[in-house]
């Protein structure tokens, strides 16, 4: 059986760790004692580390890095919207954490590295050369896998479940479940040095999607343009078919 390591087995860390711990062996990690003992009853081999914001120069490679086929980080290494919060020790930690890994790396990145304009974005608008919360692991890693995520959402992650504003706005949400599914896809053909939006296609207004959640008709008109990110290359390239296509609909 392969080994897959996971950084930071946190909320998505956990829903990817138990949809591919049928064909992989895990390794996690997790930054407190009671997660830990939590993971490793669940059959994983769990090691407590944290990556503080200042660089720690005593910070050593992962003993188990050497045996892993694959990692992926699910830590997040940038501010709100790409990178306005300088993170430079927190992301020396973790290149130090995986020291020189040969294997697959993806990278969960945000839509949030896009600007906040009525405009439909495509990978292509902006390379993750000029991101600096992407670029700083593709300088050392360049065959790095870049998954731009969208809102995550999914089981008890429900949009009717929090306090929303700004209601007319388009979503661009996901479905852990589509993300599971591409992690996998990419993993079996073994891809390298991709950038994906990992979004799912259909792009409702907020109110929609909440009104459908709690069963309640929808009365509005949607907007005709907004801020939409496209998976349009990930269905493209991957042959990707999208089991929750519609964010409406998260909940079914």
């Amino acid at each position: 059986m392969k080994k897959l390591g996971i950084i930071g087995c946190g909320w998505l860390g956990n829903h990817l760790a138990e949809h591919l711990s049928k064909d992989y062996e895990i390794f996690a990690t997790t930054t407190t004692q009671s997660k830990l003992d939590g993971l490793n009853a669940k059959g994983y081999h769990t090691t407590l580390i944290k990556f503080p914001d200042e660089a720690d120069a005593e910070m050593k490679t992962w003993e188990t890095v050497s045996e892993l086929d694959a990692i992926i980080i699910a830590v997040p290494f940038s501010g709100l919207r790409g990178s306005k919060i300088p993170m430079t020790g927190k992301r020396q930690n973790l290149l130090r954490f995986i020291g020189d890994f040969k294997g697959q790396i993806f990278y969960t990145s945000s839509t949030g590295v896009y600007p906040d304009t009525e405009k439909e974005f495509k990978e292509d608008d902006l390379p993750a050369t000029e991101v600096e919360s992407e670029n700083f692991i593709l300088e050392k890693f360049p065959h790095t896998n870049i998954l731009r995520l969208g809102g995550l959402m999914g089981g008890e992650r429900l949009l009717k479940n929090y306090n929303i504003s700004n209601l007319d706005q388009l979503v661009n949400h996901i479905h852990y479940t589509d993300i599971c599914s591409v992690v996998e896809k990419m993993l079996k053909y073994s891809l390298t040095s991709k950038v994906y939006n990992v979004v799912a296609p259909v792009h409702p207004d907020k109110e929609e999607v909440i009104n459908a959640q709690k069963d309640l008709p929808y009365l509005g008109k949607r907007a005709e343009k907004g801020r939409t990110i496209s998976p349009q290359k990930l269905i493209s390239e991957l042959n990707f078919e999208f089991q929750y296509p519609d964010p409406r609909y998260f909940h079914r």
